[in-house]
C-alpha cells in the first residue's frame, strides 16, 4: 500500500504560560518565572527559559523548584487568558489549513499538504505562521516540519526557542537511527529504561530487532516502535481529536506499606493529572486509582461522579476515598496511578458542588 507524502507541521509555543506572564508584566521579563502555587503541595505548570536554566521543569513540585532556583518568582495561573491567546493562535492556523489537531492550549499539528495559501513549501508556511503569531500575540513559537506527525513533533524541539527544523523524507530514517530512544515521543522513562536493559539505546538499535521480538517485549506497542524506528507514521492529522483520559502513574524506588505513604503517593500523581487538565481546559467525571502490588498483581478502583471535577481538591477527595476503600493493604505497593476519564472540554463554567463522599 502506498501512502501519499504528507506535509505536517508541529507548532509548539515557547514556555507558553510563563511567556504570557512575562509579556503582560514587564517586571517579570528576564527573571526565572514559574506558573503555579508556591505552597507545599503546589506544582509548576510552566517554567520560563530563565527558570529552566536552573533545572526547573513543568510538573515539578514547587518546593523542589524553589530549592533549585532560590530567586524563582511564582505567578498564579490565569487560564482564561491562556485560553484566549490559544484561540487567537488557532485562528491564525485556520487561515492556512482546516486540518488542525490541537494537543493542548500551546501545541498543535497542522497538515498543509493541500493548504489554503496554495503554498507548496511547508517550511515557508511554518515560518509565516510563526511570524504571524509573534506579530499578533507578542509570543514566540517553534515549529517542526516533516512528512509525518512523529517526526514533526521531534523536530519542533530541535531549534527551541523561536526556531524551526525540517526532517525530509530522504533523511527521516537516518535521523531516527541516531536518536536516543528516550527522545522518542511516546517512550517514557520506564520504557526507555527497559529498552536500555535490552541493549536498545538508539533508533538504529530498535530497528535491528525483528517485529516479533519487539512485540514479545512490548506487546501492542512493539509494532509502533518497529514503524517509528524506520521513520514511519501513517496517523492522519485529526481535527476532532478527543482525548479519552488523562492519567499519571509512578513506580516507587522502595515499595510502600503505610497508608500515609500511599496517600502521599496518590497526591503526587494528582498534581500531574490536574496540571494537564488545566493546560488543556478539560474536566472529567470518572476518577480511577490503579495499585500494583509488590508481586505485580494490579487492582483498580473507579467512581463516576454526578458532576465534572472542576477543582483539584475534588479530584484529591475522590482519589483518596477510592484508595482508602482498599485498606487494610494486603501487601506492599510498587506502583500507583490516577486517571481522570469521561472527559469534556471546559467551554462553559460547570457547577462546583461540594462532593459528598457518601454519594461517590
Amino acid at each position: 500500500m502506498t501512502h501519499r507524502i504528507r506535509k505536517i507541521i508541529h507548532i509548539d509555543m515557547d514556555a507558553f504560560y510563563a511567556s504570557v506572564e512575562q509579556r503582560d508584566d514587564p517586571a517579570l521579563r528576564g527573571k526565572p518565572v514559574a506558573v503555579g502555587g508556591p505552597n507545599k503541595r503546589g506544582v509548576v505548570a510552566a517554567a520560563s527559559y530563565e527558570a529552566r536554566a536552573y533545572g526547573v521543569r513543568s510538573a515539578m513540585p514547587s518546593v523542589t523548584a524553589a530549592r533549585k532556583c532560590p530567586d524563582l518568582v511564582f505567578v498564579k495561573p490565569r487560564f482564561d487568558v491562556y485560553k484566549q491567546v490559544s484561540r487567537q493562535i488557532r485562528d491564525i492556523f485556520a487561515e492556512f489549513t482546516p486540518l488542525i489537531e490541537p494537543l493542548s492550549l500551546d501545541e498543535a499539528y497542522l497538515d498543509v499538504t493541500d493548504n489554503l495559501k496554495d503554498n507548496p513549501s511547508a517550511t515557508l508556511i511554518a515560518r509565516e505562521i510563526r511570524a504571524r503569531i509573534l506579530e499578533e500575540t507578542g509570543l514566540t513559537a517553534s515549529a517542526g516540519v516533516s512528512y509525518n506527525k512523529f517526526l514533526a513533533k521531534i523536530a519542533s524541539d530541535y531549534r527551541k526557542p523561536n526556531g524551526q527544523f525540517v526532517i525530509t523524507p530522504g533523511t527521516g530514517e537516518a535521523f531516527v537511527g541516531e536518536l536516543k530512544v528516550g527522545k522518542f515521543h511516546g517512550v517514557g522513562p520506564a520504557t526507555a529504561d527497559k529498552m536500555n536493559r535490552l541493549g536498545i539505546f538508539t533508533g538504529a538499535d530498535l530497528r535491528a530487532l525483528p517485529l516479533d521480538v519487539l512485540q514479545q517485549h512490548f506487546g501492542k506497542s512493539g509494532s509502533w516502535y518497529y514503524a517509528i524506528s524506520r521513520g514511519e507514521d501513517h496517523r492522519p492529522v485529526k481535527p476532532d481529536r478527543q482525548r479519552k483520559s488523562i492519567g499519571s502513574e509512578t513506580t516507587f524506588f522502595d515499595d510502600l506499606g503505610e497508608p500515609a505513604e500511599i496517600e502521599d503517593g496518590v497526591i503526587a500523581m494528582l498534581d500531574d493529572v490536574w496540571s494537564h487538565c488545566q493546560k488543556g481546559g478539560i474536566t472529567g467525571r470518572t476518577v480511577t486509582v490503579k495499585i500494583k502490588f509488590a508481586d505485580f498483581q494490579i487492582i483498580t478502583r473507579s467512581r463516576t461522579l454526578a458532576w465534572p471535577v472542576t477543582a483539584r481538591g475534588q479530584l484529591e477527595q475522590a482519589a483518596i476515598a477510592l484508595v482508602r476503600g482498599v485498606y487494610p493493604l494486603p501487601k506492599r505497593v510498587r506502583l500507583l496511578g490516577v486517571t481522570l476519564s469521561n472527559l469534556e472540554r471546559d467551554e462553559a463554567p460547570a457547577p462546583t458542588p461540594q462532593l459528598d463522599l457518601g454519594l461517590l
